[in-house]
């Protein structure tokens, strides 16, 4: 229940929240341009805050018939995490939402992106002091937890890459090339809609973004061509189970990870087999999923080019 003159001032805030934390970001414009060019279809194109335009335009009716559709009871759900009594949050929760009808919901439609059909490009040019470089490759996530293996070892080549001072793009392009001065992957593997798996870096200075991209394909090319020996794969599926164990020391963490998965569609009590899978990962299958996937007919490549910063910013710098 809000007035429109509410929401015409809540609004504005959300403007000036999309200017400070996008607008103003030089990684975060670039971000949003990439997953706009990296998906076709699928509704992941759009930035959750919504474009400036989509700002400008939405009416507190809009907000009062999404909230209508979508906030139902039925169409929820309920965390709690700690030290608590489990019937005593039931009761509470009876209490506080129990009366709160059951609706219709809308139907949900299943957007599938159309097959790429070639490496996409895209150069965002905004105030930045350094240029950056993220390439996107889009890649399968965990639909069923006890019969799929790729998105278990796509997270143990992230492991690979990018596991700290002893990963590879640490100690071969930042240290060891100095081709870098950072280089990092990324992959989740529990979402709802498809999934994309990066690589991301800065070239150090004197080295440009193609010298960076270049050297970040020869180091999938090489763990393609040459393997994983053993005593790295015992180090990286240690570091990955590590994470994801240490992790269950938050509380908020706990609760937090429930609902992510239940919202994507998984059991949440499938995160003690995610752990025991991710242990069952082996160096080939690892190398098979950067083989199939880590290719440019899957990929999307997004480069920050460097606009001068103001003078009185940059003089502060």
């Amino acid at each position: 229940a809000f007035s429109d003159e509410e929401f015409a001032k809540e609004v504005k805030v959300v403007m000036e929240e999309r200017r400070t934390r996008t607008d103003d970001q030089p990684h975060a414009l670039l971000h949003e341009q990439l997953m706009a060019t990296a998906f076709t279809a699928h509704p992941y194109r759009w930035p959750v805050i919504g474009w400036m335009n989509d700002l400008q335009n939405l009416r507190a009716e809009h907000a009062r018939d999404w909230y209508r559709k979508w906030y139902a009871p039925n169409n929820a759900t309920l965390v709690v995490a700690g030290d608590v009594q489990a019937q005593a949050v039931f009761d509470l929760a009876s209490t506080l939402f129990g009366s709160i009808p059951a609706r219709p919901l809308p139907i949900r439609t299943v957007t599938e992106d159309p097959p790429q059909l070639g490496i996409k490009r895209i150069v965002v040019k905004a105030q930045a002091e350094l240029p950056y470089l993220a390439m996107a490759f889009r890649v399968p996530v965990l639909r069923d937890p006890q019969n799929d293996w790729e998105p278990y070892a796509l997270s143990v080549l992230g492991g690979v890459l990018d596991g700290g001072g002893a990963a590879r793009f640490e100690r071969e392009l930042v240290r060891g090339q100095r081709i870098a001065h950072s280089a990092s992957s990324g992959y989740d593997m529990v979402n709802r809609g498809p999934g994309l798996f990066t690589l991301e870096g800065i070239p150090a200075t004197g080295k440009t973004v193609s010298e960076l991209e270049q050297a970040l394909r020869a180091e999938v090319r090489r763990l393609i061509e040459e393997g994983i020996d053993e005593k790295e794969m015992q180090r990286v599926r240690a570091q990955v189970i590590a994470a994801q164990v240490f992790a269950q020391d938050s509380v908020f963490y706990q609760a937090r990870r429930i609902g992510a998965l239940e919202t994507a569609g998984l059991p949440h009590a499938s995160a003690d087999l995610q752990v025991a899978k991710l242990r069952e990962v082996s160096a080939e299958q690892v190398r098979e999923v950067a083989k199939k996937y880590l290719i440019d007919d899957n990929l999307t490549v997004a480069v920050l080019e460097p606009q001068p910063l103001p003078a009185a910013i940059s003089h502060a710098k």
